[in-house]
């Protein structure tokens, strides 16, 4: 069985609401292992048939603990998941084009496929108060995300990815 890895990190839910939705709904087709970014280590990527990268962007980068990750992993990794594929979701309170662009000049460091577009999810928080204030993404994105989960699962299991 075919395994995806969610790796997340999220300040105030909604990127976790976003990595969970996907989780879900990627559930349904196959294995699914969802960590946070604190805690996903290279055996976890390693193990992995496929990936979803998931970060709020803070100050305009991907954040902090997503990054620790990626520093964490890279080297143990490196040459050893080219080709496998991936997808990304941001939640971002205006922008977010610059932890998508991260995240896939890191994904083509690894030689990784997107799969998707990413799935960006804005919350147009712009005061300091809106912006650390516990987010609920719509119902709307968070179908979004489980279609992306649930079609990347489908297709690792099918053989597609």
């Amino acid at each position: 069985m075919k395994t995806l890895l969610v790796v997340y990190h999220s300040n105030t839910g909604g990127t976790r609401q976003m990595a969970e939705a996907a989780a879900r709904a990627a559930a349904g087709e196959g294995r699914v292992v969802l960590r946070h970014a604190a805690e996903a280590a290279p055996e976890d990527v390693l193990a992995a048939d496929g990936y979803l990268f998931a970060s709020p962007e803070t100050l305009a980068a991907i954040s902090g603990p997503m990054k620790a990750f990626f520093d964490r992993c890279y080297y143990p990794v490196l040459g050893r998941i080219e080709g496998r594929p991936y997808a990304l979701l941001v939640c971002a309170g205006s922008d977010g084009q610059n932890a998508i662009r991260q995240m896939r000049r890191i994904a083509t460091g690894w030689r990784l496929r997107a799969i998707a577009a990413p799935i960006l999810v804005c919350t147009r928080a712009q005061t300091p108060e809106a912006i650390l204030a516990p987010k609920t993404i719509p119902a709307s994105e968070l179908v979004r995300c489980e279609e992306l989960g649930a079609a990347f699962a489908a297709g690792l299991a099918m053989g597609i990815y």
